[in-house]
């Protein structure tokens, strides 16, 4: 179901909400918060998962004062961005709430997230031996472990909290496929969940993150939203080459708070932090450029966020591409390409310019626009994809994930489905 950025319009393609096959309720929670999601499947692949969002939407026309009352002031009209052009018709926005009603929300947005993905794949929460989520700015330092034991996972469950930024999500399906990433003394992830039913996803609660922001573009951009899937690491879902790349944005391009833990005593010079928080519980933080100001997130503008993802961006893919090829020169198929490509949805610019500088490099493959319903929402943004993705995913396919973020952080891997 990919999406033209560049033909649909807010009449063409609905609201989230309105999508047949979205179920939709309101959680009791402060004024009542819209609540979406829609489950998807794929039997041939043993492999479903289950997306959604929360708060009221807002088309691109509505948006404009939405910010406006967020921020207290009128927006000028050289302010407004043309969103549709970036590939975004639509957002999630909440209302003010308390803190408690912020803890509340989220903690019950993702216990019914996970619930949900577990049963889609056919399995009862307490079945479920792992769970990896990506997030930006968590509501709560342990919102993984809280979520886990609100949807009925067993408690000696593994837990991991991925703060990546946009990578988040990306940086959590690596951490469970490849066992090539561990750190000194740590467990090593994908060993322990090797063949286990396993939920990795992305959460992000960004209307309440943004909500003390001040940057117009950020206001405009990002929105809530989140994903989930089921996979048995080596059964369902097999690694077959990947990279996990840093490069810290030392001019502040898009700077971003830390709302986590982080010592910055990272182990060899590295920038990503992992920590266990408990035998059950291991936490991958990445340190950011953090504004000056103490606010949420700062931007440099859309130019700046091409010259973050873009050049580097384009450098990992085309190495895990050259590592990809010759894994299939070893294997004796040369010829096999990868299918698709779930590319996390920064903005649609971005997207189409990587393409273009990959395909001088002579690397082409299909990159969907999948997401104009939602705005930029960081590690949710690849799971979405895939999700819409997966219906037309066939087994033996091999699919490459690519996740960036501020940081800036790069997640990119080539998997195999099914045979």
């Amino acid at each position: 179901m990919s999406q033209n950025p560049e033909t649909i319009t807010a009449e063409t393609t609905p609201s989230f909400f309105a999508r047949t096959g979205v179920q939709t309720e309101v959680l009791p929670i402060g004024p009542g918060i819209p609540f979406g999601l829609e489950r998807v499947y794929n039997a041939e692949l043993g492999i479903g998962g289950v997306y959604g969002s929360w708060g009221a939407s807002y088309d691109n026309a509505a948006l404009r004062t939405f910010i406006e009352g967020r921020l207290g002031e009128p927006m000028q009209d050289n302010e407004v961005m043309n969103l549709a052009e970036l590939g975004f018709l639509h957002r999630h926005h909440l209302p003010d709430l308390s803190e408690a009603d912020h803890l509340e929300l989220e903690l019950e947005v993702g216990a019914r997230l996970l619930r949900e993905a577990a049963r889609v794949n056919g399995w009862e929460p307490s079945e479920v031996q792992g769970v990896l989520i990506g997030m930006s700015g968590p509501v709560a330092t342990d919102y993984v472990t809280q979520v886990a034991r609100r949807a009925g996972l067993p408690e000696h469950a593994l837990k991991v909290s991925v703060h990546k930024a946009c990578d988040g999500s990306m940086g959590a399906l690596h951490l469970a496929l490849n066992p090539d990433l561990t750190a000194k003394n740590q467990v090593n992830v994908a060993e322990a969940l090797q063949g286990k039913k396993v939920l990795v996803g992305g959460i992000e609660g960004l209307s309440r993150f943004t909500s003390q922001a001040r940057d117009k573009n950020a206001l405009q951009l990002f929105g809530n939203g989140a994903g989930v899937i089921g996979v048995i690491p080596g059964r369902t879902m097999k690694f077959l080459v990947g990279r996990s790349h840093e490069a810290f944005d030392q001019e502040g391009l898009l700077e971003v708070r830390m709302f986590y833990p982080y010592s910055g005593s990272s182990d060899g010079g590295s920038l990503v932090e992992v920590s266990q928080e408990s035998p059950d519980h291991v936490r991958v933080a990445g340190r950011m450029h953090e504004p000056a100001d103490g606010s949420p997130v700062v931007m440099a503008g859309l130019m700046g966020m091409v010259k973050l993802f873009v050049r580097t961006g384009v450098q990992v893919v085309a190495d895990v591409m050259r590592d990809y090829q010759a894994l299939m020169q070893r294997l004796g198929t040369p010829d096999k390409p990868i299918a698709v490509a779930i590319v996390h949805h920064a903005n649609y610019k971005i997207n189409q310019l990587k393409a273009k500088q990959l395909g001088k490099e002579g690397i082409r493959f299909p990159m969907p626009w999948l997401l104009s319903e939602f705005g930029n929402v960081s590690a949710a943004s690849n799971m979405i994809a895939f999700l819409r993705q997966l219906p037309h995913i066939r087994p033996g396919d091999h699919v490459l994930f690519d996740g960036f973020g501020a940081g800036t952080y790069y997640d990119v891997m080539a998997v195999a489905f099914g045979s």
